[in-house]
C-alpha cells in the first residue's frame, strides 16, 4: 500500500476541487476547495525530495500544459502525466518526462472501450508506460464509468471482468470515486472492497479520503494492495483532515531508509 501524492491542475494553477462539478460547458459551475498560490514544480519537487514516486499530474481541461511540462522537468520518471492524452500525444509526454501516460476518455468510443484504439496506444507506448483511468460514479448497486470531465455515463461497469479484460494492455489502474471526490467526506467503501477482492494489476483509489479511519479502511477492505492518494483534506491544500508531513513518515521511501537506518519500524 502506497500513497500516491497527486497535482491537479485547472486553468494553470494547482488546485483542488469537487471532481463531479468539472463541466465543458459551464466553468462557473466548478466548485474550487483550494487554490495555490505556489507552481506546480514545487510539488513535484517536494514529492521528490520526501521519495514518493507514483503521483499523478492530472490536467483538468486546456490551458494546463505548462503548468504539467514544468511539473515532469522537476521529477523527470517520477510522476504519471493524465488529462488529454491520446495516440498523437502520449509519446511526447513521456519524452517531456512522464514516468507513465494516464488515459481515459480517448479509448472510449459510443459509451464502450474502444478496443482498437486502446490496443494501438498500448502497442505504441508500450503497455509498462499506460495507465488507465476507470473513474467512476455510482448508478443503483453498479459503478459506471464516467468520461468527459467525469460528466458522461459509458456503458461499462467496474468489475472484475472488466479488470481482466483491459489488463493485458496497461501497467495500473488509477479509479477515482467521482460521486465523494473532493468532499472530505469518506471514501465509497463498497468500491475499495469490489477493487480489493481482484488481484491483478496496481490500483491507486483517488475520493473523498478525509481521516485516518478512511486509509485505515483502505488498508483493510483493499487487503493492503490498493495504493490511495489525498487531495482536499491534506493540509498543503488548505485541508484539516490529515497531515502531509504523517504521510510521509509513513509511505515516504526516503524517510522509511532513513527511520530502517536508525533501527525503527513503519506501519
Amino acid at each position: 500500500m502506497k500513497f500516491r501524492p497527486c497535482i491537479d491542475l485547472h486553468q494553470g494553477k494547482v488546485k483542488q476541487i469537487v471532481g463531479g462539478t468539472l463541466s465543458d460547458v459551464d466553468e462557473a459551475a466548478v466548485q474550487t476547495n483550494f487554490t495555490t498560490g505556489k507552481p506546480a514544480e514545487w510539488f513535484a519537487q517536494r514529492y521528490r525530495a520526501d521519495g514518493l514516486p507514483g503521483g499523478h499530474v492530472i490536467q483538468l481541461g486546456p490551458g494546463n500544459q505548462s503548468a504539467a511540462q514544468a511539473a515532469l522537468k522537476a521529477w523527470p520518471g517520477g510522476l504519471q502525466l493524465g488529462g488529454g492524452v491520446t495516440l498523437d500525444t502520449a509519446a511526447d509526454w513521456l519524452d517531456a518526462g512522464a514516468a507513465a501516460v494516464i488515459v481515459t476518455s480517448w479509448v472510449f468510443h459510443d459509451g464502450n472501450v474502444d478496443e482498437a484504439r486502446l490496443k494501438a496506444l498500448s502497442r505504441h507506448i508500450g503497455p509498462a508506460r499506460l495507465v488507465l483511468d476507470l473513474s467512476c460514479r455510482r448508478r443503483g448497486n453498479a459503478y459506471v464509468v464516467v468520461t468527459d470531465r467525469w460528466q458522461r455515463f459509458t456503458r461499462e461497469t467496474i468489475s472484475h471482468r472488466l479488470l481482466d479484460r483491459l489488463a493485458p494492455f496497461c501497467s495500473e489502474y488509477l479509479i477515482h470515486a467521482v460521486d465523494v471526490e473532493g468532499r472530505c467526506r469518506g471514501i465509497e467503501t463498497d468500491l475499495v472492497a469490489l477493487l480489493g477482492r481482484w488481484t491483478g494489476l496496481p490500483i491507486t483509489y483517488a475520493g473523498g479520503v478525509h481521516s485516518e479511519q478512511d486509509i485505515q479502511a483502505i488498508a483493510g477492505l483493499g487487503k493492503g494492495n490498493i495504493d490511495f492518494t489525498v487531495g482536499s483534506a491534506l493540509d498543503i491544500f488548505g485541508g484539516k483532515g490529515l497531515r502531509y508531513g504523517d504521510l510521509v513518515q509513513r509511505f515516504g521511501a526516503t524517510r522509511r531508509a532513513e527511520n530502517d537506518l536508525k533501527g525503527g519500524t513503519f506501519s
